[in-house]
């Protein structure tokens, strides 16, 4: 699915719609360059599970702990050097206490991971513009598919992306 969003709120409030889907135990790979925009997005899913503190980029301590309606674990793993130094971060234990995992640079943490998450791909489009594209892996996030496509319709691209129909 591939969407933009025309602002850093747009893809606040966005990432808050799709926190009103989340589910104790999800894990959400957020992928993209530096400055395309994974922090904002984090700040906008907290907010949409309720997190009412400022949530800031992890990058220096790796994980940060926010309490909503599902514990948020934000972590960014921008600066480990190998795939163990992710499993020793302990997130699969953290999540079985029913919370959310958000994963910046989570395609580097993807091999390590369960098998389970959500990919969401930000880039820079036009100026403040973010193109996002989501990727379900696995069932847990397949299955409620077409929920997130009806919730998020008011911000899908009608561009069809490389390999579509159309493209």
């Amino acid at each position: 699915m591939q969407l933009l969003t025309k602002s850093a709120e747009d893809t606040r409030e966005l990432a808050g719609t799709m926190a009103g889907l989340a589910e104790p135990g999800d894990v959400v790979l957020l992928v993209g360059d530096l400055g395309s925009g994974k922090t904002t997005f984090a700040q906008g899913f907290g907010w949409g599970l309720g997190v009412r503190e400022p949530i800031t980029s992890p990058t220096f301590i790796l994980v940060r702990s926010y309490r909503g309606r599902l514990a948020l674990l934000h972590a960014d793993v921008y600066r480990l050097d190998h795939l163990q130094e992710i499993v020793d971060l302990g997130l699969p234990e953290l999540l079985d206490e029913g919370g959310v995992a958000l994963i910046e640079w989570g395609d580097v943490a993807a091999p390590v991971l369960a098998p389970e998450f959500l990919e969401v791909r930000l880039e820079h489009a036009n100026g403040d513009e973010r193109s996002i594209a989501l990727r379900p892996v696995g069932r847990r996030w397949s299955a409620r598919w077409p929920s997130i496509e009806l919730s998020l319709e008011r911000w899908r691209s009608r561009s069809p992306l490389p390999g579509e129909a159309g493209a």
